[in-house]
Formats: C-alpha cells, sequence, structure tokens
C-alpha cells in the first residue's frame, strides 16, 4: 500500500452544513462558519476552538481574512458583514454593515490593503476596514453580482454576472469599467496567482471561457455535463510557462494545461472518481497536487492533477468546502452535515509536487 500524503490532525462538528473556511495567513488558525449562523475560529494544530458567533436563525455565507491577517469579515444571510480586530484575544467585533433584503455571499479582501470588497445585489460595495469608511459603491447593472474577485496586483476588482465580467481600475473607481461579453451568466471567476491570466466559469451555457489578461479574444471550452461551478489555479507553471488550470462541472473535474502555442490552445484531461457533485477544489500552494471535494463524502487527492494518490473520508453527508493553509502544511474540510476536518503532512516539510 502506498503511504498516505495526509494522516488526520483533528476534527469536530458544527450544528450545520459547513459554508465555508478560511486560513489566517500565517496558518496557524482557521475559521468556519455555517449554515446554522457560527463563526468558530480554531488553532490548527490542536483544534482548539473559540466561538466569535454563536448559531443564530440565518447562515454565514462567506468568510475572509485580510492579507495582513489584521482583520475578519463574515457574510451571510441576513445581509450584515461583520468585522472583526484579529489583535484582540479573543478577536473583538469592530462593526457591523447592515444591508436589509441582500443575501451577502461573496465578499474579498484586497491583496495587499484592509479593504474588503462585498457584492451586494446589483451593486459591490469596498470597505476601509482601517477608516471604517466606504470606498466606493459599484453598480453593475445587468443582474446580481454572482461573483467577484481582485486581482492579484490589487490594481483592480472585477465583478461576474449576467452577460459579462466587469473590470473597475481601483485608482479610479468613476471610470466606466472594462467589459468582457461572456453569452451567459458567469458564477465563478478566478485569477492566476501572476494575473497574467482570468478564468471565468459559465452558469446558464455550461462554458469555460479564458483569457491572457491584456488580450479581448478569450479561448471557449465547452461539452461540460452542468454549470462549471467551482476553479483553480496552480501556483507553479508547467513546462509550457503557465499554470494548470481545474474545472468542476457536476461529478467530474477537467484538468486544464496550456500548449506550447497559441493556436493549439489548452489540452485537457478528466478526474471521474467521484460519484457525487463535486462542491470545492483546490490546489496545493507551489506544488501541482490537487484536492477535491463531493457531495459523496470523498476527498481525492490528485498527484500532479492526473493521479488519485489518496482518499479522505469522514462526512457521511458528503463534503461542502475545502482549502489549504496558505503554506500548504495542513488541509481543512468542511462537511454538510457540519463536519470540520484537519489533515496535516504525513512527512512533515516534504512537498507533494
Amino acid at each position: 500500500m502506498p503511504k498516505p500524503l495526509l494522516t488526520p490532525t483533528w476534527q469536530t462538528l458544527l450544528a450545520d452544513y459547513v459554508t465555508a473556511i478560511a486560513w489566517l495567513p500565517d496558518g496557524s488558525r482557521l475559521v468556519a462558519c455555517s449554515a446554522a449562523g457560527e463563526v468558530v475560529l480554531f488553532d490548527a494544530r490542536t483544534g482548539a476552538s473559540v466561538t466569535l458567533r454563536e448559531k443564530q436563525g440565518s447562515s454565514v455565507d462567506a468568510i475572509a481574512f485580510s492579507a495582513d491577517g489584521q482583520f475578519l469579515a463574515a457574510g451571510g444571510q441576513d445581509g450584515a458583514v461583520r468585522i472583526w480586530q484579529m489583535a484582540g484575544d479573543p478577536p473583538t467585533p469592530v462593526t457591523e454593515m447592515g444591508n436589509s433584503r441582500v443575501w451577502v455571499d461573496r465578499l474579498q479582501w484586497h491583496p495587499h490593503r484592509p479593504e474588503l470588497a462585498v457584492g451586494l445585489g446589483r451593486y459591490a460595495q469596498v470597505w476601509d476596514a482601517a477608516g471604517q469608511a466606504v470606498v466606493t459603491t459599484l453598480n453593475f447593472e445587468a443582474s446580481s453580482v454572482l461573483d467577484l474577485a481582485w486581482h492579484p496586483s490589487g490594481d483592480f476588482l472585477l465583478l461576474a454576472g449576467n452577460q459579462s465580467v466587469k473590470t473597475w481600475r481601483r485608482e479610479d473607481w468613476d471610470d466606466d469599467p472594462e467589459v468582457r461579453e461572456t453569452g451567459g451568466a458567469s458564477g465563478a471567476i478566478a485569477l492566476s496567482a501572476d494575473g497574467q491570466v482570468l478564468a471565468i466559469g459559465g452558469e446558464g451555457d455550461r462554458t469555460l471561457l479564458v483569457w491572457e489578461w491584456d488580450n479581448p479574444y478569450p479561448w471557449q471550452m465547452q461539452g461540460f455535463p452542468g454549470k462549471v461551478r467551482q476553479l483553480a489555479w496552480s501556483t507553479v507553471k508547467t513546462q509550457e510557462g503557465a499554470p494548470l488550470l481545474a474545472s468542476a462541472s457536476a461529478e467530474g473535474v477537467v484538468v486544464w494545461a496550456k500548449a506550447a502555442s497559441d493556436a493549439q490552445g489548452w489540452t485537457s484531461h478528466m478526474l471521474d472518481l467521484h460519484s457525487g457533485a463535486v462542491r470545492a477544489i483546490a490546489f496545493q500552494p507551489q506544488s501541482t497536487l490537487l484536492a477535491t471535494a463531493a457531495e459523496d463524502g470523498w476527498v481525492c487527492l490528485w498527484q500532479k492533477a492526473t493521479q488519485a494518490a489518496q482518499v479522505l473520508e469522514g462526512a457521511a453527508d458528503g463534503f461542502s468546502t475545502l482549502t489549504w493553509s496558505p503554506q500548504g502544511k495542513y488541509l481543512a474540510a468542511g462537511g454538510c452535515g457540519g463536519e470540520v476536518m484537519v489533515w496535516g503532512q504525513a512527512l512533515a516539510g516534504k512537498g507533494f509536487g
């Protein structure tokens, strides 16, 4: 039997479906939230926990730490965005922004600054956590904001929705955004770590569009069995000079690699071990080890995003989310029954390639 790549570190149980997990940038702690409204902070090594928000009548669906680790933000069904200051022990609430009749399920911190972008129906708002002030409010107009992402440089904010993805420049929010037409609803945005390639997952037309950042003409991938709900880039590049891109649709995961010439586009191969819908995918940082979590109750580890190397279990009703620690030492996953599970490297300090 091959040696396992990961071994269990600890696990616990929240009151309901785990909606999201996020890691502190230094990898020392992680936070999980649930459909019951809980927000719980854990020690990465021991699982010792601090409850920041008790279970409520409404879910918390999006959670994230600022790049410097000073702030934690959470949003959910009640429309409120809550921010905690992490310097306290326990962390202390610093603000709560109410947004009636809006379900907040998309938020993301600026890659360098304590600025939080939040999707609010047909609008997105950027909030300065340090100054506790609104920086700008952006109107997507065509539909609700289905996803959002900061460019890794921090110079641009992208909003995805029906028919297009719009890009605003941070240095001048009042300028008209650049518009990339998508031909349908775009529910997932993913930028490569160097910011050079943008991937957009289509919901209605079951397509994947991939742009080089400075090229207005995308590659279009089709033939998916359902909506392209999840996207993930590797942080290491292939011999052709581009990172790998993984896309999840229904029970399948397709891994894409840039061909040697633009004329050849992208080559692909299917990972089809799962028997339930894939809910989350993520590459280990500085590696091509891919983790996939599905409603079948399996977390699969794929060596070089090609070969199944290990199957992790423990969520009888299926897995709902997963994420690697920033240093790649731990993998955390959430379950549909409230499970929070953390695995660590079986060989400490060894990468998986």
